[in-house]
């Protein structure tokens, strides 16, 4: 899924209403003016609060899942590498979301225009290929249970984990090739503005191309992948419950709870993912195979809106998804979380009693 063509649509957008203009220094002490636009301020204070719940709760997913040893199995380490990717995506690419709410120009160069889209992909395709991976690792857990008791079994999923990695950054370097700063004319006003897009405003068959193959690749393949999983997982506990002998039904039933209760904590993960992240998908669609049209109605710009928070959102609920669902997390999570805090807290204590004791 891509940043840059929702700039393009941000940008007409904003003559709904009114503008403010502001001067400002750039990094060579050279002025430039912008348009603050002051219903941004609202949105962008969307994303901060979004930014901000993220870190928190994913840096303390990974804290909590990679230094308390009774966390660290198998799926709470591919939780970590998702944890991480989803920090990637909050830290880089949020804050430039933000911004284009906020004045009606690309702040960040011909760089930025090929990076923030290449980490925001990769970021994508290390979501969904966790999720796929999860999914494997959890109909392994239910079907061939004794394979994810190896002694190696840790260390093929840190490989596996660093596979993702690579297949995600291979899938956004076309991304970061064919990005550039590219001008657009509006139909209505007959304006011309510059912003970045993955290809110039011309021709039908790229913009097709790039959302059919995105929407595909990022989207609907892994979670057809996803669903064969669980329906064979299904079937597999239908199957395992109707054989399991009198004497053994106790400890048995056990087992099968434990490996449920997992696999619903990633089955509603998959299903975060899918409802957060399907509303971006359509809205680039629709605008792809539309791409001689800018649609610069109300409606259309507040689905924009609404597709690329929900979209960020997804960045930060894991963790308070997890907190809600597994009994062992939400304590090791509290102990964590209360254990900066105080760190904090004693920190600041002390700081003001030498301030204190100077004066």
């Amino acid at each position: 899924m891509s940043l840059k063509d929702s700039f393009v649509i941000t940008t007409e957008s904003r003559g709904l209403v009114l503008n403010v203009s502001r001067v400002f220094l750039d990094s060579i002490g050279e002025q430039h003016e912008y348009n603050i636009w002051f219903p941004g301020i609202g949105i962008a204070a969307v994303y901060g609060t979004i930014i901000i719940v993220g870190l928190v709760g994913n840096v303390t997913l990974m804290k909590t899942c990679l230094l308390v040893k009774s966390m660290r199995t198998v799926p709470n380490l591919f939780l970590s590498s998702l944890a991480l990717g989803d920090l990637l995506l909050l830290v880089t690419c949020a804050p430039v979301d933000a911004s284009r709410y906020l004045v009606d120009e690309w702040l960040f160069g011909r760089v930025g225009c090929k990076l923030i889209p290449f980490i925001q992909l990769t970021s994508v395709g290390v979501s969904v290929f966790t999720l796929t991976a999860l999914s494997a690792d959890r109909y392994k857990a239910i079907v061939k249970p004794l394979d994810n008791h190896k002694s190696n079994a840790k260390l093929g999923v840190c490989f596996r984990a660093g596979t993702i990695w690579l297949l995600s950054v291979t899938l956004a370097i076309p991304e970061a090739v064919f990005s550039d700063l590219h001008a657009f004319t509006t139909s209505h006003t007959n304006e011309t503005f510059v912003t970045c897009a993955p290809y110039p405003h011309a021709g039908e068959l790229h913009p097709k191309i790039h959302s059919t193959a995105s929407f595909l690749i990022f989207y609907i393949i892994p979670l057809f992948v996803i669903s064969v999983y669980y329906c064979c997982m299904a079937l597999s506990l239908v199957r395992s419950s109707a054989e399991i002998p009198a004497e053994g039904q106790v400890y048995f039933q056990r087992q099968i709870k434990s490996r449920q209760r997992v696999a619903k904590t990633v089955l509603v993960f998959v299903g975060l993912f899918a409802v957060c992240w399907l509303p971006s998908h359509v809205i680039y669609l629709y605008r792809s195979y539309h791409y001689d049209q800018v649609d610069t109605s109300l409606g259309h710009f507040i689905a924009s809106v609404f597709a690329r928070i929900l979209a960020f959102t997804n960045s930060c609920v894991n963790p308070f998804a997890l907190y809600l669902m597994s009994k062992s997390f939400r304590k090791h999570f509290n102990r964590q979380f209360l254990c900066c805090t105080s760190r904090r807290l004693l920190y600041s204590h002390s700081s003001r009693r030498t301030n204190t004791s100077s004066v």
